[in-house]
């Protein structure tokens, strides 16, 4: 999996080797911080030869690809071994947005050091790796709460519950799979475009799976990814973080051969609705996407922001504001479909038009709206209604209402007369609409022309929010 390897540094000694080598084809800058007299403590020696590796990648412009099985700062080093750590944080940080940074977990990564992996797009864990800031002995010491490793900081819990893992494995060999197969949809640096890897779908083929996928019934649940990996070339969607935040799915995908982002609401998990992680994991994918260059396809079927107490307490308001800020700032072509239901601040934080979306299209099915009907009918006749005494005859009043409602304000044929759609499709040609989409998109250009002024383009930061 690692082959054809040049060493940088290499006798240097110590826990951490480098090499510029090549993952499946692909040319990265590797590094492994592992075993050693201390079980792969970092001190100044091991920080000198990754920082090497990590500037080298920047100068020669190839992703950064590193495998970690760390004990943390090198005790014995004392002081210079946190200076050797920032100075590894520091590249990475540089490193950010301009080369994809994907970092490997097979063993401990532990102590200050475990901060390096929230600097990396993509974190791969083995299922015996564990990560965390404070172990077990400061927890219980600070806290008198006894819990071990795995509970504590375990691959299990950076999937679920952290979402720091974007893929969990069996074992190192897996972990070096995962990582070829991230690389595979991304550029090698921020300068060049995205892979195009030819599938031999036809771009034109009628999504009937996707199409018969999603009920008629507003309420049903589904499972969007049976949508997403309809429109998509076949057998190319590949999820990340997939345990995490479940009621927002992202991953990558090809369409028409051509790498994309994909975006999509999970209905199946709380109706689909955004709360704060949801927003921070597709924040963060959109902005990572933006980065490097790959357009971003959009599935909506969101009826709004999880209500609650707690989520107005952690901040739904500054969190879910990241999701906006993300979308409205990408320059990459940006393609949506509103399925069902898209309402109120949910449905324009969806990339709408109005944060700046290039296609949007919608279902015959869907509902875009400042709210669904039964709660506008509650608003604007709930006073009205209340003074009806006959039951029966308050629930038909009521359900006239919801439908008038409905066949005024809710449709997408209402949206597309107003501008905000612009074209209301066939289910069924939902993936040939947005490959020509996605074609007449391609030489999209944020830097107004500074290519041909003899300008890089500008450089996003995928930072961790």
């Amino acid at each position: 999996m690692i082959d054809a390897a040049v060493p940088i540094s290499a006798c240097r000694g110590g826990a951490a080797e480098a090499s510029v080598a090549e993952v499946e084809g692909r040319r990265v800058a590797w590094f492994r911080l592992a075993g050693g007299k201390h079980r792969g403590a970092l001190g100044p020696t091991e920080g000198e030869v990754i920082e090497r590796a990590v500037r080298l990648a920047l100068d020669i412009g190839v992703p950064i690809v590193g495998e970690l099985a760390t004990s943390g700062a090198d005790v014995g080093e004392g002081l210079p071994s946190l200076h050797a750590w920032g100075r590894v944080a520091a590249a990475l940080a540089e490193a950010s947005g301009a080369v994809p940074v994907i970092l490997t977990v097979n063993g401990p990564c532990v102590g200050g050091i475990s901060l390096v992996l929230g600097l990396a797009d993509h974190v791969v864990m083995t299922e015996e790796a564990f990560a965390y800031v404070s172990g077990p002995p400061t927890v219980a010491e600070f806290t008198g709460v006894t819990i071990a490793h795995d509970e504590l900081g375990g691959a299990g819990v950076h999937l679920r519950r952290s979402g720091l893992a974007s893929v969990v494995v069996a074992d190192e060999d897996d972990a070096r799979w995962a990582v070829a197969d991230l690389l595979s949809y991304l550029p090698a640096n921020y300068l060049e475009a995205p892979p195009v890897v030819p599938t031999g779908d036809d771009p034109a083929r009628s999504c009937r799976c996707g199409a018969d996928t999603v009920p008629v019934n507003p309420q049903s649940s589904y499972d969007v990814r049976e949508v997403v990996g309809d429109v998509l070339d076949l057998e190319s969607f590949l999820e990340v973080r997939e345990a995490h935040a479940a009621n927002v799915v992202i991953g990558y995908g090809r369409l028409d051969g051509h790498a994309v982002g994909v975006i999509a609401n999970q209905p199946c998990q709380l109706a689909g609705t955004l709360d704060i992680e949801a927003s921070q994991k597709a924040a963060r994918f959109v902005q990572h996407c933006d980065a490097f260059g790959l357009p971003i396809v959009t599935f909506v079927d969101c009826p709004g922001y999880q209500p609650g107490k707690d989520q107005e307490w952690r901040g739904i308001i500054r969190q879910g504001a990241q999701l906006v800020h993300a979308y409205a700032e990408a320059t990459v072509p940006r393609l949506c479909v509103v399925m069902r239901k898209a309402y109120g601040g949910a449905y324009i934080v969806m990339d709408s038009k109005g944060l700046g979306n290039d296609l949007c299209v919608a279902w015959p099915t869907a509902e875009i709206a400042v709210m669904g009907a039964a709660g506008a009918v509650q608003i604007l006749h709930g006073k009205r209604l209340a003074t009806v005494d006959d039951g029966a005859e308050r629930s038909r009043a009521q359900a006239e209402l919801e439908s008038d409602y409905a066949g005024r304000f809710c449709t997408p044929t209402v949206a597309a007369e107003r501008g905000y759609v612009d074209d209301v499709i066939d289910p069924l040609d939902t993936r040939r609409v947005l490959a020509a989409g996605l074609a007449s998109l391609g030489t999209k250009r944020a830097d107004g022309g500074a290519r041909r002024r003899g300008r890089k383009p500008a450089r996003h930061s995928n930072t961790p929010l």
